[in-house]
C-alpha cells in the first residue's frame, strides 16, 4: 500500500465531499470555512479554477493565508483573493 497520496487521488477523495457538503452549504446561503492541507487545497483550487494538469505543479498556494472565493448563483467562481497577504 502506498504511503503517499497523489494529487489525482486527493481530488478523487475530496471532490465528492466538496459536492455533497460545501456546494450544498453555499447553495443554502452559508459561507463555509474550508481548512485543508497543501494537496487538498491544491485540488480544490484546480477544480474551481479549471487548472490544467500541466500547470498545477507551478501553482503556489501560501500556507496560512486565507483564500476567499466568490461564486455566482450556479456556483461558478467569479473571483478569488487572498486575505491579509503581505
Amino acid at each position: 500500500m502506498p504511503r503517499t497520496e497523489s494529487l489525482e487521488d486527493c481530488i478523487a477523495r475530496m471532490l465528492p465531499y466538496w459536492q455533497m457538503r460545501i456546494e450544498t452549504a453555499l447553495m443554502a446561503g452559508r459561507k463555509p470555512l474550508v481548512v485543508a492541507h497543501g494537496n487538498s487545497i491544491r485540488g480544490i483550487v484546480k477544480h474551481l479554477d479549471d487548472i490544467p494538469d500541466d500547470e498545477i505543479p507551478g501553482l503556489e498556494i501560501p500556507t496560512g493565508v486565507p483564500l476567499v472565493y466568490d461564486f455566482d448563483e450556479a456556483l461558478r467562481p467569479t473571483g478569488s483573493r487572498y486575505l491579509n497577504r503581505s
